[in-house]
């Protein structure tokens, strides 16, 4: 089966959180919809080797961040690519404490909603939260970050853990400029005619003119890490 036509299935990017013991966590996630209107219930699956899913389980508790277009490499690689186990997530971000205790992630946010797991599907290596909404907030308007757009226009990759990981997933039609560069740790793909604005390296500069202490957007390694894409 060719499983890269799975891309093709319309996602959105959003920072799923929940807490345990008093400590916050949160993670980039893909695979949720809105299942009913009455009441308004989501659907959120998360990997059962995510922190998240512990917080989940333990508090019965949700908060799902919007991700906006111009959200940063850097910023989805904190919740993205790094486990709640060795950071604080929420150390320097934007966050508010809602009305159930949960956090939920505003930085970047273009809205948030937040709610209660009503319920739970044993998905083999995947949980399916079940979550019925409790309170929401619209934080500003603008444009939803879609994953094609991250996939595309961003070349950034997929975490393991993720529902839409795909072994060995083919590179050919990522990105396919000259002189692109893949980070060998997170596999972010440096695109010199993006550039790293939010790393200080301005749109047009070659990997080689990147400065040595420059690091990965995603996974934060240094430039030895990574390789040339032919």
């Amino acid at each position: 089966m060719e499983k890269n036509p799975l891309h093709y299935i319309s996602y959105g990017m959003y920072i799923v959180a929940s807490l345990k013991s008093g400590k916050y966590n949160g993670q980039i996630a893909n695979a949720i919809i809105q299942v009913t209107n009455n009441p308004d219930t989501l659907a959120i699956s998360i990997n059962k080797s995510n922190l998240t899913n512990e917080f989940m389980e333990a508090s019965g508790l949700f908060s799902v961040s919007t991700l906006n277009i111009e959200t940063s490499l850097r910023f989805i690689g904190r919740f993205g690519f790094k486990s709640g186990r060795d950071v604080d997530k929420f150390s320097g971000t934007g966050y508010e404490v809602l009305a159930s205790g949960c956090p939920a992630v505003t930085e970047n946010a273009l809205c948030y909603y937040g709610g209660k797991i009503v319920n739970k599907m044993d998905c083999g290596t995947y949980n399916l939260f079940l979550g019925e909404i409790t309170e929401s907030r619209l934080l500003e308007p603008g444009r939803v970050m879609t994953y094609n757009y991250y996939h595309e226009e961003k070349c950034g990759k997929t975490p393991e853990t993720a529902p839409t990981f795909i072994e060995g997933e083919k590179t050919e039609n990522v990105c396919k400029i000259p002189g692109r560069y893949r980070c060998t740790v997170c596999n972010y793909i440096y695109n010199p005619e993006l550039g790293d604005p939010d790393g200080g390296i301005a749109p047009g500069t070659s990997f080689e003119d990147i400065p040595d202490d420059w690091t990965c957007p995603i996974c934060g390694v240094d430039k030895s890490k990574f390789v040339k894409m032919e």
